[in-house]
């Protein structure tokens, strides 16, 4: 009889600790061989650390009976633009197989990111292995980012992912009939309490509860400007001093200029602020457990859910509302992340909501709104969402809930809110638009 070999393919700590969890509270059946396939999905992976070469690594590792580099497999391609040729699939299976040692192994995969490389890629290699979805972040909330190959889609048994909004469903591959298991938080609360044990030195004695602030790199994504993100920093850093915190934390995500940092130091010390960059490699959630900071600020973060729902933290946002206007396309798959943090998490230029933090997605109806959302995001993958869609739109529309929405996109799928079938034409009449041209140049020189 074959051996059973499982690979969990991660790119991420975060992932490796996903995955870890969901090992310890046995989410996986047996298997001969469990391998760890890391992939360093980095711009320039050459220059940047790989997972298994982060701070807490090894105390995972032990999950796992191999650890393997997709990275080293595919030299020289880059794990994200490379996938195999539909004539060559057959090969590169024999060709890995070789490789690792697999032999006649029947083999499972665990991928994160199934719509996109390496994930796709590795997927495509072994044709006939069921799959595993596990998501760690916002992200399996939203929609399917576009249509996924039937004989990948077919193959997925579940998605796994953790509860970050309690009662809120994936939508994640929900067309293929997938189904949704949650990791258990108190398992992966264990997992992280693993990696806290690292001995980085922390700012601030025990006690002294600092606000922390979270940067994301927005720009990389052509979402912001670099300008643009570093005053979304600075709204954080007044918001927090606006709030009575006066020793600051900012963990500056990993790739950022550093530049940014030194701009916020220059506007901490002009407003009599005692800021720290912690520019360690350490996840968020190590530095909640061991730091156990007053409040957590960020846009739209997955470590703001984290934070409050895995370690009680009072949590804010700021920027949200800006992102919503410009992510690009609206399929953009930050949309629905940013659309949960906003209509989840308090503004923190709101002092009453903050110290409320009062986080019920029943009380905004999430549920309702991602799936409305979904759907104009992805009506051709979730045809069936159109009647819930039209419901929330009638009945939810406001000069709140607008902001989650397009009017162009609306009418485009003639949902309500959209223009009229019959005033479709005016966007489109060039008399029209040149009229509002000059209203807008006019509006502006009076203005």
């Amino acid at each position: 009889m074959a051996r059973t070999t499982q690979i969990f393919c991660a790119s991420t700590l975060y992932g490796v600790a996903t995955l870890a969890a969901a090992l310890d509270a046995d989410r996986f059946g047996p298997a001969d061989r469990r391998i760890l396939l890391v992939s360093n999905n980095a711009a320039n992976p050459e220059i940047s650390p790989s997972v298994d070469t982060m701070d807490g690594f090894e105390r995972l590792r032990s999950r796992f009976d191999r650890v393997l580099s997709w990275n080293e497999a595919i030299h020289p391609f880059h794990p994200v633009g490379w996938s195999p040729r539909a004539n060559d699939t057959v090969l590169f299976e024999r060709y890995l197989r070789l490789l690792w040692g697999l032999g006649d192994d029947r083999v499972e995969l665990a991928v994160e990111s199934i719509q996109v490389n390496p994930a796709t890629a590795l997927c495509q290699v072994f044709t006939g292995a069921p799959v595993d979805v596990y998501a760690d972040g916002l992200m399996s909330y939203g929609p399917t980012r576009f249509k996924i190959d039937p004989l990948v889609g077919t193959r997925v048994r579940r998605v796994l992912h953790l509860d970050l909004v309690p009662g809120l469903r994936p939508l994640l591959l929900t067309e293929f009939g997938v189904t949704a298991e949650t990791v258990p938080s108190d398992v992966f609360g264990k997992v992280l309490a693993e990696l806290a044990d690292s001995g980085v030195a922390l700012p601030f004695p025990s006690g002294e509860r600092p606000a922390l602030l979270l940067g994301q790199y927005l720009s990389a994504l052509n979402i912001l400007t670099g300008e643009e993100e570093e005053e979304l920093h600075v709204r954080m850093l007044r918001g927090a001093l606006a709030l009575g915190h006066t020793r600051i934390v900012f963990k500056p995500h990993p790739t950022a200029p550093a530049r940014w940092s030194r701009l916020l130091e220059e506007e901490a010390a002009r407003l009599g602020a005692e800021l720290v960059v912690l520019d360690v490699p350490l996840l968020a959630e190590v530095v909640y457990r061991r730091m156990r900071p007053a409040l957590v600020v960020g846009c739209f973060s997955t470590a703001l859910l984290t934070a409050h729902t895995l370690y009680g933290l009072p949590v804010a946002r700021t920027g949200t509302d800006l992102l919503l206007e410009r992510l690009t396309p609206y399929q953009n798959s930050n949309r629905i992340p940013v659309t949960v943090v906003d209509a989840l998490v308090p503004d923190l230029e709101d002092r009453a909501a903050v110290g409320a933090q009062r986080l019920d997605p029943s009380a905004v109806r999430l549920q309702e709104l991602v799936d409305t959302v979904g759907y104009a995001m992805q009506h051709r993958i979730y045809p069936d969402l159109r009647p819930q869609a039209e419901r929330y739109l009638r009945s939810r529309l406001s000069p709140h809930t607008w902001r989650y929405f397009k009017r162009r996109r609306l009418t485009a799928l003639a949902l309500p809110g959209g223009v009229p079938q019959q005033l479709g034409f005016i966007p489109r009449n060039p008399t029209v638009r040149r009229m509002a041209r000059r209203a807008r140049a006019l509006k502006k020189a009076l203005g």
